[in-house]
């Protein structure tokens, strides 16, 4: 069964706890861009014991972020694993009204983003091994600008679908075989009120 084509929303702190652990952020990043995989191919991405990352897959699965995925080679020995749904979205009025709920979700966005910043120091640190195609495309910009909070919203509205347009598009062109020059490709985009 595919998964969910929409993120699933997550609103309940012991789900967040769940992914809000280093190494299970990661293994769900993993699932998410890689679509499906074993315990032993991920283990081998994160540099741990198969064990501990199968431990950690089944507490993603405890939780619904992950399911069983249909075996992909011959051998049933093999457990494959796929995200179960396309992302998750954790929103901040989710968590909001009780100390410990406010709490959880600072810490698990705070872990998120210091992962983000890690990924994109490796990019910047390993810049040099990328085609100079690769090089230009990236993006490292930022924007000031006065905005009502319904105005930020609607930006993010539409930076959202035209997120999921270019998303469609390359898995629509992947699955036609175009995979020449394609990579995976992290975007993070932040908006934020702030005072000087």
């Amino acid at each position: 069964m595919p998964p969910s084509e929409e993120p699933r929303r997550i609103t309940d702190v012991g789900t967040l706890k769940a992914l809000a652990h280093p190494l299970r952020a990661n293994l769900y990043r993993l699932l998410c861009v890689e679509r499906v995989a074993t315990a032993s191919q991920l283990a081998e991405r994160v540099d741990e014991a198969v064990s501990l990352v199968s431990y950690h897959l089944r507490k993603l699965a405890e939780h619904g972020l992950i399911e069983a995925a249909p075996p992909q080679t011959g051998d049933a020995r093999e457990r494959w694993w796929q995200a179960a749904s396309d992302g998750v979205a954790i929103r901040d009025q989710d968590f909001r009204g009780e100390p410990g709920r406010a709490a959880a979700h600072l810490a698990a966005t705070r872990l998120f983003h210091d992962q983000r910043t890690d990924r994109y120091r490796r990019y910047l640190d390993e810049r040099a091994t990328w085609s100079p195609e690769w090089n230009t495309a990236s993006i490292d910009s930022e924007s000031w600008m006065r905005l009502t909070p319904t105005e930020l919203t609607a930006l993010k509205d539409e930076l959202v679908a035209v997120l999921r347009r270019y998303d469609e598009r390359g898995r629509a062109a992947e699955a036609a075989g175009g995979t020449e020059q394609r990579e995976h490709v992290a975007l993070h985009v932040y908006g934020f009120p702030f005072r000087d």
